[in-house]
């Protein structure tokens, strides 16, 4: 308006308000917009990528503990070898090896968890499921999740099995380590914070000069009014794209972890609720040439 000058409400055309040789037209040439798109789409689509392996990679650690928490139950439950075990404690000993089995992924969530977003329902959660002085060593620990997993293994060498039958079980468990260890990695190790800011500082500069490339294309609109909403759709896709980096590149701030930790809660003592031969099919006793887990003294 001030240089190129504008079209009133009534379609008529008037010159620049300021004219001078010294002060021309502000104008881009689109072909320095479409040399640099290339290197920006780049710079997106890196960010992006790596941010969502991030996110799976966190994920699929959190789908291995699923699996695997109920997985060690389950063997706990089939393993255990229940001669001269009164049910009742048959059921407590089960019963506590699926509340360390939680407490481990619980203790894992609240690891990679803000601390003023999750620590005083971590603290009332395991006050409640589990027995106080094990809930205190848990909250006390400098590490808890370590704490968490050496009570469960505490718990799996309790219970009367074969040793052989025991280390199947350890063997799971290990990979509740494996799991924390690569959680705590992309926890400490975000994207460098200087590609995100050359990326933003980028985008940025980009979209501020992009409306001085697009005003001669949008001359047959209105004193080039077309070009505001134009730009305005533009960066929203292109500040939107950022932004998924941004947010996937922090996996444990949008992973529900409550939710799978509660769901983990469920399944383990469902598991642990079943008895051999509940389902009307009684166990036969194994032959003793067939016991590969029991002592010698048993077979003969």
């Amino acid at each position: 308006m001030a240089v190129g000058g504008y079209m009133d409400l009534e379609g008529v055309q008037h010159s620049a308000l300021i004219s001078s040789n010294f002060l021309p037209k502000l104008g881009l040439p689109i072909v320095a917009f479409t040399v640099v798109l290339p290197s920006i789409s780049l710079l997106l689509v890196f960010r992006t990528n790596t941010s969502y392996k991030r996110w799976d990679e966190a994920r699929k650690n959190w789908g291995m503990n699923i699996n695997h928490t109920r997985d060690l139950v389950r063997m706990a439950n089939t393993y255990y070898d229940s001669t001269g075990v009164s049910p009742e404690q048959r059921q407590n000993d089960l019963n506590h090896v699926a509340f360390c089995t939680w407490a481990f992924v619980r203790a894992m969530k609240r690891h990679l968890s803000p601390e003023a977003e999750d620590e005083i329902a971590f603290q009332l959660e395991l006050y409640e499921k589990l027995p106080k002085q094990q809930a205190k060593m848990i909250i006390d620990a400098a590490h808890r999740p370590n704490r968490a997993l050496q009570d469960l293994s505490y718990a799996i060498d309790n219970l009367p099995m074969h040793f052989a039958r025991k280390n199947e079980i350890h063997m799971a468990a290990t990979i509740f380590e494996d799991n924390l260890g690569s959680s705590e990695r992309l926890l400490t190790s975000p994207v460098p914070l200087f590609y995100s800011r050359h990326l933003q500082r980028f985008l940025t500069v980009w979209l501020l000069l992009l409306p001085f490339s697009l005003y001669d294309a949008f001359a047959s609109s209105w004193n080039h009014i077309a070009m505001i909403p134009a730009t305005a759709v533009i960066s929203l896709f292109m500040f939107g794209i950022e932004d998924q980096g941004t947010q996937l590149e922090e996996p444990f701030t949008i992973l529900p972890m409550q939710t799978f930790c509660d769901k983990i809660y469920n399944w383990c003592m469902e598991i642990v609720s079943w008895s051999p031969g509940d389902n009307g099919k009684p166990m036969r006793p194994v032959k003793p040439e067939h016991s590969l887990f029991l002592d010698a003294a048993d077979i003969q």
